[in-house]
């Protein structure tokens, strides 16, 4: 950092502007739910201002209590934060990268789980946002100074990974490739930090990975700076205001699709922090009080799937940590051929089928992932009928009624 902009990221802390821009960006990011009007129910408000208050432990857990340069940590992210869709079968471990100057080693054991993926990501911090006020900009100061933008630059899987036989391994994070390095993720003066995702097939039955990171030219701790935490708050409040933002932008630009489909686009994905060994498609479903939905699909090949409810807010539902709310591989029930078939209502339908309970939501977000599969994405197709009709003549009821069509990479999102 500039020396001149480090004194003025220090001063602004110490003279209190630095708070009080945190606490107007929180503000701002408050008020954008009133911008979505009618769409949104009593439950969604209450869920949205919850979502801010995990939104700021997030952004404080990553930039406050994280932001020490010498110190690197893969902090874990805990799921109850459920940002962008993200599957109660998947942990993320994330480390900042706070000067864009050293290099780093990831070391640990992979336990059990039967895949890990590492990402190198960019995003949107121009040098001085720790010496300026960004409430008063809005919006417009998301196109300079947005964390919740990640663009994905590289990967590294543990199918392209070595190991040695009881499961450890280290990655170099470097700008040229050690020759001694079996396990190498690029990264460039411009990387902001590694995302890990460890994936569960079956959590109950995997023992848990354990890994770190540590700065090759061994740091060493040294108190914090002011011009540090300046940034620090700065990245804190604007991760929120980033998160308020993209949520809103993703429902008004999903909404105005056709409903209860899901869509594709592997570019549009991999600019939101994705990683390049999947499918990942989004899109909206709503389903009144006395609907129901029934979804079917083939999935394929693939090393696991997941199809996901969620709120407006892109969170998940609080029956997850139930079991409810989502399907996945090795969990669901299959019809002949290996289609899946399930029903999205507020009750059980009596059917002994898959059943997923939308717990008092009537619309929200929703995503199908493929993780590792063989050929293109599945299409959906989804019946929107009256649960007393699927209640009283089962599948019988489906005849007749044309489904939507959605997914496979026909169906892509534009811009």
């Amino acid at each position: 950092m500039d020396q001149k902009i480090r004194q003025m990221a220090g001063e602004r802390l110490l003279g209190g502007a630095a708070w009080r821009d945190f606490l107007a960006v929180l503000q701002v990011a408050g008020d954008v739910v009133d911008q979505l009007g009618s769409d949104v129910t009593e439950l969604d408000r209450v869920e949205w201002y919850r979502f801010l208050t995990r939104l700021m432990r997030h952004g404080l857990h990553r930039y406050v209590e994280n932001s020490e340069p010498q110190r690197p940590r893969l902090i874990e992210v805990p799921w109850r934060h459920a940002i962008n869709f993200q599957s109660p079968d998947q942990d993320h471990l994330i480390a900042e990268f706070f000067d864009g100057v050293h290099d780093y080693r990831i070391s640990g054991n992979r336990g059990t789980v039967p895949y890990i993926v590492a990402v190198a990501w960019e995003g949107r911090f121009p040098e001085d946002h720790g010496a300026r006020d960004w409430a008063p900009a809005g919006t417009d100061g998301l196109a300079r100074f947005d964390p919740a933008m990640m663009n994905a630059t590289a990967f590294l899987g543990s199918d392209a990974m070595h190991f040695e036989d009881n499961g450890d391994f280290t990655i170099a994070c470097t700008r040229e490739r050690p020759a001694d390095a079996r396990n190498w993720l690029p990264i460039t003066d411009s990387t902001k930090g590694v995302l890990v995702r460890t994936l569960y097939h079956l959590r109950e039955e995997a023992i848990a990975p354990t890994m770190r990171i540590e700065r090759l030219d061994g740091g060493q701790p040294r108190p914090l700076l002011a011009s540090e935490l300046s940034a620090g708050l700065a990245r804190a409040g604007q991760i929120v205001f980033g998160y308020a933002e993209l949520v809103k932008r993703w429902w008004i630009e999903y909404r105005r699709r056709s409903p209860n489909a899901v869509f594709f686009d592997l570019a549009f994905y991999l600019a939101n922090g994705g990683v390049a060994d999947r499918h990942h498609g989004f899109g909206t479903w709503e389903c009144g009080e006395d609907e129901a939905l029934v979804v079917e699909f083939t999935p394929g090949a693939c090393d696991y799937w997941i199809l996901q409810l969620c709120n407006m807010w892109q969170e998940n539902f609080d029956n997850y940590e139930d079991g409810q709310g989502y399907l996945q591989k090795f969990r669901a029930r299959y019809e002949p051929g290996g289609r899946v078939r399930a029903v999205i209502s507020h009750r059980d339908p009596g059917l002994d089928c898959n059943w997923v309970d939308l717990f008092g939501h009537v619309h929200g977000g929703w995503s199908l992932r493929l993780i590792r599969p063989e050929g293109a994405p599945p299409e959906l197709s989804v019946w929107r009928l009256p649960a007393t009709l699927l209640e009283t003549e089962g599948w019988a009821a489906l005849e007749g009624i044309a489904p939507a069509i959605s997914g496979a990479l026909h169906q892509q999102v534009t811009g």
